[in-house]
């Protein structure tokens, strides 16, 4: 889903420094999501021409290609229970999300394909998924989507946030908030928040620049998602109740989808640019505001 939309969101632009951040991958990577203990990460891997998901070290190393064939698999999200991975099997009139065992076995459909299920979120527990329906169905045109929680013993799906486009839904450690991107008019994104049955909605960023891809600290003070308020989509963090934003990194190319590491000590996002042979991404980290080393200036020189 994030490659599809790149040749008409990358500009062109000469390299720039990173504030920070440090890149994780090499490999033509993106969209992290991480192993409960925090050791390995699985991602999505551009492989001709195609994507496929990898499973590599936090660190960017030792990487296993997971999946193969002519269909594209994205938005892996690794179970907090370390059994499984859920990903979008992507085909030309389908999109189905299926879970696998982390080794790439035992892979299952749990959507039906007339839907077009997309971004999926795992439970604390892993015994549910929350996923949204596809709001790209015409690009550039937005389509209404939905908010869904699929029970994975029963496969029954009940929707939970209508109205509207919302999209990427992530949930509160302890189960009782969704953060979500809902489009309003005039092409604005905004990051909300509802409780997990879906009421009590309210927007948290209230900003006209493009806010959305938000995702849940592990001890449930922040959220990170990005934004274009300054340029170039570039990760932000903020309290739960939309206060205290602030800047992560400043990115050079389009910075988006951030995941917390499974201890909080960082965020993982994927930058994605343009080079000579087109839209080119790879994961990148930084550290937290609040973690940060205090900046110590230079001395004056004499």
């Amino acid at each position: 889903m994030l490659r599809t939309t790149l040749a008409v969101l990358l500009v062109a632009h000469a390299p720039a420094a990173f504030s920070g951040a440090r890149q994780v991958t090499h490999g033509n990577d993106s969209d992290p999501s991480f192993a409960p203990d925090g050791r390995r990460m699985v991602v999505v891997t551009f492989i001709n021409g195609r994507e496929q998901l990898s499973i590599l070290n936090v660190d960017g190393t030792e990487r296993k290609v997971l999946t193969t064939g002519p269909e594209d698999h994205e938005d892996p999200a690794w179970s907090p229970d370390d059994r499984h991975i859920a990903y979008v099997l992507k085909g030309a009139d389908s999109e189905v999300i299926h879970t696998m065992d982390t080794d790439g076995s035992h892979d299952r459909p749990l959507t039906p394909a007339a839907q077009r299920a997309i971004h999926p979120a795992w439970s604390r527990d892993s015994a549910r998924i929350l996923y949204c329906t596809d709001d790209d169905l015409k690009p550039p045109l937005k389509n209404t989507s939905e908010i869904y929680s699929i029970d994975l013993a029963t496969l029954t799906a009940k929707p939970i946030i209508s109205g509207g486009v919302n999209t990427y839904p992530s949930l509160s450690p302890d189960g009782t908030r969704i953060a979500f991107r809902r489009m309003l008019p005039e092409n604005n994104s905004e990051v909300f928040l509802a409780a997990s049955d879906g009421t009590r909605i309210r927007n948290l960023t209230n900003h006209p620049a493009f806010d959305g891809w938000p995702d849940w600290s592990p001890d449930g003070q922040r959220i990170a998602f990005a934004s274009n308020r300054a340029g170039n989509h570039k990760i932000y963090v903020m309290n739960p109740d939309g206060s205290g934003v602030r800047l992560l990194a400043d990115t050079p190319g389009r910075g988006t989808a951030p995941r917390w590491s499974s201890d909080g000590s960082e965020i993982f996002f994927t930058v994605c640019q343009r080079d000579s042979t087109g839209p080119h991404c790879e994961i990148y980290s930084d550290f937290p505001p609040e973690r940060r080393a205090p900046h110590v200036p230079a001395p004056a020189r004499r």
